[in-house]
Formats: structure tokens, sequence, C-alpha cells
């Protein structure tokens, strides 16, 4: 099982992910963004994480899964 996340680091990393789009899958790069502008090093970390991993969320989304679909159905089939 995972850690659980703050709601606190949750409502943030939505919030700044609305805000900007200057986001991106990556943790190191998400961190160096946020910079000093969070209140400690451990609270800008998580949000840092939570914010790469709900990138990679979304961009799973955009991929198109229809055609795997698809051809499972048509291997069932015969």
């Amino acid at each position: 099982m995972g850690r659980i996340k703050t709601l606190m680091v949750k409502r943030t990393a939505v919030k700044l992910l609305e805000q900007d789009d200057v986001y991106s899958t990556d943790f190191m790069h998400n961190k160096k963004i946020l910079g000093n502008t969070m209140p400690s090093k451990p609270i800008r970390n998580k949000i840092a994480g939570y914010l790469a991993r709900l990138k990679r969320q979304q961009t799973q989304k955009k991929t198109p899964k229809a055609p795997a679909i698809a051809e499972e159905a048509e291997e069932q089939e015969y």
C-alpha cells in the first residue's frame, strides 16, 4: 500500500496544477519550480511528488486505449 497524502498537500497540488501548466512528470523539475515558496522542505517535496504523479495520470488518460480493447475482442471471437 502507498503512503497517504494529507488533504493540504492534495489541495495545494491541484490548485497549482490548475493555475500553471509548467509542471511535469519529473519530481526534480517540479521541486525546482516550487523553490523556496513552500513553508518547509518536506512539504515542498511532498507537493512536488504529488504534482508529478498527477501529471503522469493526466498523460496516461490522454493515450487512446480503444485499439487495444478492439484487438482483444477480435482474438476472443476466434
